[in-house]
């Protein structure tokens, strides 16, 4: 779907004055005095961008009525070229590939970066070895030494004999309160 801009040169409809032309266009955009002299300054200055056609057409027919002659551009479609790299040299089938994770054989070669546009190209300095896919089934996490139990003595603990009671034993709180209702004040 094309995208259009429209713009504004100075450039008045036949028969309009400018001094209307400029009320007009106050009164359309709602700006004020110093934005419209902007307008007439005599350089190409867009009004709005991104639009559909519709949108576009209904800027440039409230523009012709009130007397300003707009441009209607539309805009460059950009399209991002993507550059394939070459397909990879066969190797013959029967040999195996050497995985990565094996630790075995040559280790990866850089990888060339070719970049797309001017952003890439500071990153084409960058080291990226071209590691490749391991096969299914192939453990990639380094391997570990086992985890060793920690040194705990516990010596100073038994058990306890069959059929005890392992409550808790009662504290000296919870003896009964004495009984002192035979104590009496003197006055």
């Amino acid at each position: 779907m094309s995208r259009y801009e429209i713009a504004f040169s100075g450039e008045l409809a036949p028969g309009a004055t400018l001094e209307q032309v400029e009320a007009n266009l106050a009164r359309l955009f709602q700006a004020d005095a110093k934005r419209i002299a902007a307008l007439f300054s005599g350089r190409r200055i867009v009004i709005k961008q991104d639009l559909d056609h519709a949108s576009v057409e209904k800027y440039r027919q409230a523009m012709a009525r009130a007397g300003a002659v707009a441009e209607v551009r539309p805009m460059p479609v950009e399209v991002e070229e993507i550059v394939l790299a070459p397909p990879p040299d066969e190797a013959p089938a029967a040999a195996p590939q050497p995985s990565a994770a094996s630790g075995s054989g040559p280790s990866p070669q850089p990888l060339k970066v070719t970049p797309r546009d001017e952003y890439m190209a500071a990153f084409v300095d960058v080291e990226a070895p071209d590691f490749g896919i391991a096969p299914v089934g192939a453990d990639l996490q380094d391997a570990r030494p086992a985890a060793q139990p920690p040194a705990v003595d516990l010596s100073q603990f038994s058990l306890a004999p069959v059929g005890s009671d392992l409550a808790e034993r009662r504290r000296a709180s919870d003896a009964p309160v004495p009984d002192t209702s035979h104590i009496k004040l003197q006055e």
